[in-house]
């Protein structure tokens, strides 16, 4: 794994994790504060309800009290007559559709029961609700207590189903009668419920906040470092390219500095030798100081052509066409291949870097034909697009060889590799079309626009 990559993780990681464990504490906080809610809304809703049921049996006793009182000194016939008008202003007594005051005798029997008459007369000692507790003798037992509070299982009128429900009774003993009213519970679920999904809609707010600015975040930390190392690729790019010239430029500054060498000092030494020897030729022993001359210029000749594959001068005096011409005729003198150099467009001055790299891939690519190639002819073109940047192509008609093999890392073309690397060191482009039998095309070229960096860099000598 890159360094970059490793501290783009470490910069990335901590805040993800701190991210989580926030949105983990956000959830857990809620849910505590959410039963916190609950109970407590819970309680002061049973407080409300505590409150409103007995003040509606205070209310409904109020009405009957005075019948209640005046019975106490009454003779059983008006008892019961005072009783039985209390229960008609009872039945007349409601508020809502659910709300409404029941009446039962302590033995368990229906007096009064104005949402349900099907039940007056029946008596319901043995009721017992769908989880089996007995309702009517819970709702006595209070009474006769004191009276109270009771919660149980009850029809609910409005929905016709069973629903919890919140009982309040009291005894009145002279009339041996239980009378209560009730509120049911389902409004507090109700209220529980929206309670609950509000608290869950702002946490999933929450949560999808605090996600959004973590990508938000996360993309800027990201584009940031994405930034930086492009900036930072960019100019290492820039200086490794600087590098390169510059290491291009010096090893041809040493080659023509040698190229001096030997042409202003062994050439000169040689020269005079080859008079010495032509001198003593004259005077006698012709044969031996014949060959002494004869090896003394093939010496000279080396050097001379040392020299020109050093540094040739044509390419820093005529440029880089007339170099090629003279590498292509020196090649055709050299051999049986027939080798000719032409150059298409108009010529433009190029870089000292390109006109250098373009003569090395050639020089590389025409040894390659003499010793692999086995070729008849040999077309070394040089071509100016009008669109701009320059082309070299080396096409000739030898035995060809496996392009993708050759240009394997692994494989022999190290003279491909060498002349892949010269131009990737300018940004050029090498193409290779080779196939056994069918001759070899080798195209160096370099973009319009690599060619403008590199003349500003490079200015042309």
């Amino acid at each position: 794994m890159k360094l970059r990559l490793k501290i783009l993780l470490l910069a990335l990681l901590p805040l993800v994790a701190a991210l989580c464990l926030i949105a983990w504490a956000v959830v857990h906080q809620e849910k505590e504060l959410l039963a916190r809610e609950r109970a407590a809304v819970q309680r002061a809703y049973m407080d409300a309800r505590r409150d409103e049921l007995r003040h509606y049996v205070e209310l409904a006793m109020s009405n009957v009290r005075p019948l209640y009182e005046r019975s106490a000194q009454q003779d059983e016939a008006s008892r019961r007559a005072a009783a039985v008008q209390a229960l008609s202003q009872l039945a007349q007594l409601d508020y809502g559709a659910d709300g409404y005051f029941f009446v039962y005798d302590l033995e368990g029997r229906v007096l009064m029961h104005s949402r349900q008459p099907e039940l007056i007369g029946r008596n319901l000692w043995e009721l017992r609700d769908p989880n089996g507790s007995p309702t009517i003798q819970r709702l006595i037992a209070q009474a006769k207590a004191g009276g109270g509070y009771v919660e149980y299982l009850w029809r609910q009128p409005s929905s016709e189903r069973m629903a919890p429900k919140l009982g309040y009774v009291v005894a009145l003993p002279q009339w041996n009668w239980m009378l209560g009213t009730g509120l049911y519970l389902d409004g507090i679920q109700a209220a529980l419920g929206q309670l609950e999904q509000e608290s869950r809609s702002n946490v999933a707010r929450t949560l999808w906040l605090m996600g959004g600015i973590a990508l938000v975040a996360l993309l800027l930390i990201s584009a940031s470092g994405l930034a930086l190392n492009l900036s930072e690729q960019r100019a290492a790019e820039h200086k490794l390219r600087a590098l390169a010239h510059q290491v291009v430029r010096l090893q041809e500054d040493e080659r023509a500095h040698l190229a001096r060498e030997l042409h202003d000092g062994l050439s000169q030494h040689l020269v005079a030798i080859k008079l010495l020897v032509e001198s003593a030729q004259r005077d006698g022993r012709a044969e031996v100081l014949r060959q002494a001359a004869q090896r003394l210029g093939d010496s000279l000749n080396e050097v001379r052509r040392i020299s020109h594959r050093l540094r040739p001068a044509l390419l820093d005096t005529l440029g880089l066409p007339a170099a090629l011409a003279h590498l292509a005729q020196e090649f055709a003198e050299s051999g049986a291949v027939q080798a000719g150099a032409t150059v298409q467009g108009s010529p433009k001055p190029l870089p000292e870097v390109v006109n250098t790299v373009l003569f090395r891939v050639a020089q590389e690519a025409l040894t390659n034909v003499a010793k692999h190639a086995q070729a008849q002819h040999l077309a070394l073109a040089l071509e100016f697009p009008e669109a701009g940047g320059v082309a070299m192509r080396v096409l000739d008609d030898g035995r060809g060889f496996d392009a993708e093999a050759a240009q394997d890392a692994s494989g022999p073309g190290i003279g491909l590799r060498n002349m892949r690397e010269r131009l990737v060191s300018i940004g050029g482009l090498l193409e290779v079309q080779s196939r056994p039998g069918h001759g070899t095309q080798i195209e160096a070229v370099i973009a319009a626009a690599q060619l403008a960096r590199l003349a500003r860099d490079n200015p042309a000598p």
